[in-house]
């Protein structure tokens, strides 16, 4: 792979494709895609609420780098301070926009990630680099159950994961995520199922194995992912700042285990919420402890459509 150092633009031999979003149904679809050979880039926002951090790459943003079965995501930061004059831009598409892009990020920075085999992982939250790297396919799987700017002319074939988006209006298919008989079902035109804010049944369990924060503040986990907790259980502590932490006497608001099970998921310490938001997941299978650091079946199931329309996509085979 080569790279044009005077228009600071990639060129591609095998299929670019973008990710909107690196939580962990988004991780199950960028994996899958990598791991058929394709050259994947995923865009996080600033502060990700990844509650399944085991196997969500943007905890990339965080730590640097995240790995998942086998998957290395790493983060390219943007470059600062950058000056743009839109009247002498040049980049492999030639507007304004893809110019401020391409003084933001630095390709050859993106390139050196994809050529050791990772994934490049960018803070872009509002999809600005798209237009400087010019992908073949977008994915949004930002699973905000409504489109956060997504647009069917951001590459020759857009793909929008849940509700929110209208095959043929705003993005060419769209790939249910509910689960049930059409969990991963190819729409070429309409639209998912509406989001029902009822989480999917596992082991007899739906609404309760959730937690929601109980109150507005910073988070002090007590416990971790894959512990082992009994109803009730101290999972972890509500700060109204941080400096609270380490002083005994400060107040807090615990958050109990709902259910006995395995913590699945938790939100990462420190990160500062509204009371409502969702913190935690509990497992009520004991068994399956390996579940929490493993891609879920909801996500390779959706991965798999994915796939499936990129592939169609590249041989040409007309699927909307």
């Amino acid at each position: 792979m080569s790279m044009n150092q005077s228009n600071n633009q990639i060129i591609k031999k095998n299929l670019l494709i973008i990710c909107r979003g690196a939580g962990d149904l988004a991780t199950g679809i960028i994996h899958r895609l990598h791991r058929a050979g394709h050259r994947v880039i995923a865009l996080e926002t600033d502060y990700p609420a990844a509650i399944r951090r085991q196997v969500s790459f943007c905890e990339a943003v965080y730590d640097g780098s995240a790995a998942v079965e086998g998957v290395t995501a790493r983060l390219v930061p943007a470059l600062t301070d950058a000056e743009t004059d839109t009247e002498t831009y040049s980049g492999i598409n030639d507007t304004p926009a893809a110019h401020i892009a391409s003084e933001k990020w630095d390709s050859s920075a993106i390139e050196a990630v994809l050529e050791a085999g990772e994934v490049p992982l960018l803070i872009d939250p509002k999809g600005e680099s798209i237009a400087l790297l010019k992908p073949d396919v977008v994915v949004d799987a930002i699973i905000a159950k409504k489109n956060l700017g997504t647009t069917i002319n951001m590459a020759p074939l857009v793909i929008g994961v849940g509700p929110g988006f209208t095959a043929g209006q705003d993005v060419h298919l769209v790939i249910e995520s509910m689960r049930g008989h059409n969990l991963a079902r190819i729409i070429t035109d309409g639209m998912a199922q509406p989001n029902t804010g009822v989480p999917g049944n596992i082991a007899g369990f739906t609404s309760e194995r959730v937690i929601h924060a109980p109150a507005a503040g910073y988070i002090h986990d007590v416990r971790k992912i894959g512990d082992i907790v009994q109803k009730g259980d101290e999972i972890a502590r509500i700060y109204p700042d941080k400096e609270s932490y380490d002083n005994a006497l400060s107040e807090y608001v615990p958050v109990n285990a709902t259910i006995t099970g395995i913590i699945r998921g938790l939100i990462r310490e420190g990160y500062y919420f509204r009371e409502g938001f969702k913190i935690a997941d509990i497992d009520p299978r004991e068994s399956e402890l390996t579940n929490c650091f493993t891609i879920s079946d909801k996500a390779r199931s959706i991965a798999g459509s994915v796939l499936e329309a990129v592939s169609a996509f590249e041989h040409g085979v007309k699927i909307y």
